[in-house]
């Protein structure tokens, strides 16, 4: 059974894997298929009906097959590993002195992974649907959990980086000592 920091790091290197995938390959691939406009997940401040109803029209059979395909597969496992980066890295990070508000701290990565799949959900509705079958509604309601997942995902990732920024100044500071002490009993 690996330790807690070994698990950290296999999931860790599992999300960053996913990521480069969809980096790399998916997600260039697809904006290509589009004429050059960005996918829906690359609009993180989200998109209009004209804009989503434009990439619609641009994308060509094979970059919605692509899209609905291996893009979306990936992003199922994605959000998932993205939030358990963030979880476990946040609570390696915390200190625990703050008790429970570190799981509080912690869950702060949960709500960007909901509106990530309820993004999905909707993105595979437009993808079938194409330009021709989407309407204001639909378009609306993509980009709002695409707003949400962004608002989100970025306080999660603020929370990591305040978090890291005291570990390394602790660190610094207190070589010795380590990052965060076990607290002082006081008897």
């Amino acid at each position: 059974m690996p330790s807690a920091r070994g698990l950290f790091w296999l999931v860790f290197a599992a999300t960053l894997g996913v990521y480069i995938v969809m980096l790399l390959w998916t997600l260039p691939a697809i904006t290509a298929a589009a004429g050059g406009l960005a996918p829906f997940d690359l609009r993180p401040a989200g998109y209009s009906f004209d804009e989503a109803r434009a990439f619609l029209a641009a994308l060509t059979p094979e970059g919605t097959a692509l899209y609905r395909g291996v893009q979306q597969r990936l992003d199922i496992a994605y959000p998932a590993l993205l939030a358990a980066t963030l979880v476990m890295a946040i609570l390696m990070l915390a200190p625990a002195g703050l008790g429970r508000w570190r799981w509080l701290l912690a869950a702060t990565a949960l709500p960007g992974m909901v509106f990530d799949y309820l993004e999905n959900t909707v993105v595979a509705r437009m993808l079938d649907g194409g330009a021709a079958g989407l309407t204001p509604g639909l378009a609306a309601e993509a980009s709002r959990w695409t707003l949400l997942k962004s608002a989100f995902s970025a306080l999660a990732f603020t929370v990591l980086l305040v978090l890291l920024a005291l570990w390394l100044f602790r660190r610094v500071s207190h070589p010795r000592r380590g990052a965060f002490p076990a607290p002082e009993r006081k008897d």
